[in-house]
């Protein structure tokens, strides 16, 4: 069997743009791109697949994706234009957004090097590119592990009904499936969280996360299910804590011995790795924009926090 290493990330990476009236303001953003960012702070081998054109934006971001190691496949410059998301403020705050957004993926993706293949979000639903993403997913080999976030954007889907029946699809072909509160809200309106994560297993989901804010996480397994608290930290903004919390879990997930491990999780182990993925995007939210941490930032905030809990480890070190 062939050694297999790292992450591949397939989903768009996009430039956000933020009027608020007397300025716009352009960062890189994008799901799956953040995805793909985080999971190369933390020193994770990350390739990323994404569709970009050859203009200024495109060229800020793959400055900003290979500035932070992400191999970013030469095949992504395939769009006359990088795509956006504007959002214009009003006198109180409120954002009306308008997209611009285009997901087409030329030529297959192959998954067959990688440990583990993520997507996401716009990448899973918005054809012609989501049957690209599908085809990836369902063509890897056995032992490669796919990982999912719906990171769900009503205004760019479609009905609901073929939304989740498309989710629950792509669920079934996953390992490590990660969604928010509000994911789970749209998905299944009215359903408790915790029967949401229950419905993830029932597909075959080996571990199933749900992000809730400020109330923390849940994990959940077969074997086990604990809540995690979040860092308590002074939120800056929340732009790009559920990618910081996913590129955590990923992170963690391939530190275990495959998908048999990851299914087994116990109690403990899962509270390492949900307050491993916690603590990161603590660091998240506590600066402005979507500027995820290194390893070593994780770690610091890691030590701090297991001071608060009394159940310090090794100054310095990732313990998920």
């Amino acid at each position: 069997m062939p050694e297999r290493s790292g992450a591949l990330v397939i989903g768009e990476a996009l430039m956000d743009l933020v009027d608020d009236g007397t300025s716009i303001t352009r960062s890189p953003g994008g799901s799956p791109a953040n995805v793909a960012l985080g999971l190369a702070r933390l020193g994770v081998e990350t390739r990323l697949r994404t569709a970009l054109g050859p203009d200024d934006d495109g060229r800020a971001i793959l400055e900003r994706l290979e500035g932070s190691g992400v191999g970013v496949d030469p095949e992504s410059l395939s769009l006359e234009r990088t795509s956006t998301a504007l959002a214009v403020l009003d006198a109180s705050g409120a954002a009306m957004y308008d997209f611009d957004i285009e997901w087409r993926l030329p030529s297959p993706v192959a998954a067959d090097s990688a440990a583990v293949v993520h997507s996401g979000s716009i990448a899973l639903f918005l054809e012609p590119g989501a049957s690209v993403v599908a085809d990836a997913l369902a063509s890897r080999p056995a032992d490669v592990l796919v990982s999912l976030d719906p990171n769900i954007r009503p205004a760019l889907l479609g009905e609901r009904s073929e939304v989740r029946a498309t989710f629950e699809s792509l669920a079934a072909t996953a390992d490590l499936v990660k969604l928010s509160d509000e994911d789970a809200e749209w998905l299944y309106p009215g359903e408790p969280l915790g029967d949401v994560l229950d419905r993830l297993l029932d597909l075959g989901v080996a571990l199933a996360a749900a992000t809730r804010g400020g109330d923390g996480a849940i994990l959940a397994t077969r074997a086990a299910r604990v809540e995690v608290e979040s860092l308590p930290v002074q939120v800056r903004d929340t732009v790009g804590a559920g990618d910081t919390f996913m590129a955590a879990l990923i992170a963690g997930v391939l530190q275990l011995d495959g998908r048999a491990a990851l299914a087994e999780l116990g109690e403990a182990d899962l509270l390492r790795l949900g307050r491993f993925a916690a603590t990161a995007a603590g660091v998240t939210v506590s600066r402005v924009g979507a500027d995820l941490p290194t390893a070593d930032e994780v770690a610091r905030a890691q030590q701090a926090a297991a001071v608060d809990r009394g159940t310090t480890g090794a100054a310095g070190t990732v313990v998920w």
